[in-house]
């Protein structure tokens, strides 16, 4: 029978042995004592397996309040195993497996998980992203290299009109992606329904113009009934993208609106700090994308390098690098685009397309932009010309010798440092 595989890092006051067998009795069979029911022949068919398990260290402190005392508190790496035949390919009851209640447990002083390996059949049996970096290319109406983005600034406080005339104005400056602030969705303030008739208004005839095709990722996230709405009302104007806040509106709602969806989903982690930035508890963000994919998102943010975030550079590489690969063993990949945003100008340009080898990614930038000295235009020219440069091999410097906007950019936003 398949098994789902989840790694995590924990210390405990017991041990990390015993803590990784009280981890495993707690997320499949066991409860804090033996039942009469929990028969050998159950537990060898439904429980729980410990697979690996390494010791790193001790300390004489708990990372986290632990109800437990001790003088020792053993880290280490445990890795345990499921049948799938106890969930299923459920991702809510997978979730509930391998990041439940073992998170609260006594003899747990931390404990993070950041690996998980699902078989062929979780692939199959969900749709993954309706588009990707291929569909979104074609929404387009064909698009060569990375998508320069921005997002819609002041974040909030723009009337629908005031946010159609930005919308005109980085049409005109060659933009190719913009997306709502995480912040703005439905407010009475600037309301849906009159942000979107004046966003498209302004890009659908920029689109029978020039023939480019904006891509606008409106914030729908809300009820179920009220994102299906939304929905339509995207479609009524030709509209191409719905964004979501993926922890607002959790697993069920993202599938329903890829059910109900023929727009690219644009997936929003807003909040995620919340369960990675500890070293001691949470996910890790590679885990926690394939749930999202497979539920249907086409792009992820992962945060950028050399970012204004608290986030390390190899955690945003290593996110980056998991949207792009294989979410389960055999079946489809179902890749998706990671979006790279937060304080990101033409220095990070490079490095980004760098460490995934292609550029089937987002570059959002929203100062990197809009503080051009030359003009909105003069920033979106600017970022495309990084793009080219590092596409071809050539230095940013050699680059900008041709393109003076491209130079006007390396003068005016400093070098960032890496790290």
């Amino acid at each position: 029978m398949s098994r789902v595989t989840a790694t995590y890092e924990i210390e405990s006051p017991v041990g990390v042995a015993r803590a990784a067998e009280v981890l495993a009795g707690e997320q499949s069979t066991g409860t804090f004592v033996r039942l009469a029911a929990e028969t050998d022949a159950l537990r060898e068919r439904s429980a729980a397996r410990i697979e690996a398990l390494e010791i790193a260290g001790v300390s004489d402190r708990p990372a986290l309040p632990c109800r437990l005392k001790g003088e020792r508190f053993e880290r280490g790496t445990v890795t345990i195993s499921w049948p799938v035949g106890t969930f299923g390919t459920s991702l809510q009851t997978l979730m509930a497996t391998v990041a439940g209640n073992l998170f609260e447990l006594a003899e747990l002083s931390a404990c993070r998980l950041t690996g998980l390996t699902l078989p062929e059949e979780f692939a199959r049996a969900h749709p993954g992203p309706h588009f990707g970096a291929a569909g979104t290319r074609a929404k387009m109406g064909g698009h060569e290299g990375p998508l320069i983005g921005t997002i819609v600034k002041p974040s909030v406080g723009l009337s629908p009109e005031e946010t159609g005339a930005l919308a005109a104005s980085l049409a005109e400056a060659g933009i190719d992606f913009i997306k709502d602030d995480e912040l703005q969705s439905d407010g009475p303030d600037c309301p849906l329904t009159e942000r979107v008739a004046a966003v498209m208004a302004v890009l659908n005839r920029h689109a029978d113009r020039t023939g480019k095709r904006i891509v606008y990722a409106f914030n729908i996230s809300g009820e179920v009934d009220e994102m299906r709405r939304r929905l339509d009302l995207l479609s009524a104007h030709g509209a191409t993208c719905a964004m979501v806040c993926l922890n607002a509106v959790g697993l069920s709602g993202l599938r329903d609106v890829r059910n109900h969806s023929p727009h690219l989903i644009h997936g929003h982690r807003a909040g995620w700090g919340l369960f990675s930035r500890s070293p001691h508890i949470g996910v890790a963000f590679p885990v926690m994308q394939k749930f999202w994919r497979l539920a249907g998102a086409d792009h992820l943010h992962v945060n950028g390098l050399a970012s204004k975030f608290t986030e390390p550079d190899a955690s945003v590489a290593a996110s980056a690098l998991a949207v792009q690969a294989s979410v389960a063993e055999g079946g489809p990949a179902h890749p998706a685009m990671p979006v790279f945003s937060s304080g990101q100008t033409i220095w990070q340009v490079g490095p980004t397309r760098a460490l995934l080898g292609n550029d089937d990614l987002i570059f959002c930038a929203g100062g990197g932009i809009l503080s051009h000295p030359g003009g909105a235009g003069a920033g979106v020219r600017a970022l495309r010309q990084a793009a080219e440069a590092a596409r071809d091999g050539v230095t940013l410097e050699d680059a900008a010798a041709r393109h003076p906007e491209l130079a006007a950019a390396m003068k005016a936003f400093p070098p960032v440092a890496f790290g």
